[in-house]
């Protein structure tokens, strides 16, 4: 608990003295209330960086200064406007919709980068309360060796042993399975296999040891 505190008040883009934390098991519950959904997010990865965390309980509030949020309409055109201007998302690929500061985004996209991208842009306007990504990535001829592009991507990772992590492809569907000691280690297994040509999803089964 301790240490989940220290990285809150140490994370610059976070104002922790809302922000309430308890530990059981390993698992972190972070409570109380923040004026962005971004701060939100952001107090999550620190609570998953921190050794010995095994999972994270968000029950962390969004409530805009004075709790005056902005109107659905605008958070949808200004969440539009922003995808638009983005290089890294194709144009009018992807869909928003916007229901009490909730945004879903919808379409499809060509990579896994694009939907990670999207999501982000989305998550630092004013007025989000909750982002949820129905972004699908397209489903495209598949390599012959995307096994193996996987596993070659993790034995270059020198914190991780990619003889510990497993991998099974079924067209261009990924499951990982193994145990790491970190979120960190964890996100960079998945990080691998979505950087594969023609994944389109990953079962990401990976568990956290102590």
């Amino acid at each position: 608990q301790n240490l989940v505190e220290a990285e809150l008040e140490w994370e610059p883009s976070i104002d922790s003295s809302e922000i309430g934390v308890s530990v059981a098991n390993g698992v972190v519950t972070l409570s109380g209330a923040v004026p962005t959904y971004a701060e939100k997010i952001a107090a999550e990865r620190c609570a998953m960086r921190i050794k010995g965390v095994h999972g994270v309980a968000q029950e962390i509030e969004v409530r805009p200064f004075g709790d005056v949020g902005v109107k659905d309409d605008e958070i949808a055109k200004r969440a539009l406007r922003m995808l638009d201007w983005n290089t890294m998302i194709p144009p009018d690929a992807v869909k928003v919709k916007v229901e009490d500061g909730r945004v879903t985004l919808s379409g499809e996209v060509d990579w896994n980068f694009e939907r990670e991208a999207a999501d982000r842009l989305v998550q630092g306007l004013y007025g989000v309360r909750a982002v949820t990504n129905h972004l699908k990535v397209k489903s495209r001829v598949q390599a012959d060796n995307v096994h193996s592009r996987i596993e070659d991507a993790l034995k270059r990772q020198s914190r991780l042993e990619a003889s510990k992590i497993r991998v099974f492809v079924d067209g261009g569907k990924v499951r990982l399975e193994g145990k790491v000691h970190a979120w960190a280690d964890r996100a960079t297994i998945e990080h691998a296999a979505w950087a594969a040509p023609g994944v389109t999803s990953v079962d990401d089964r990976v568990t956290i040891t102590a």
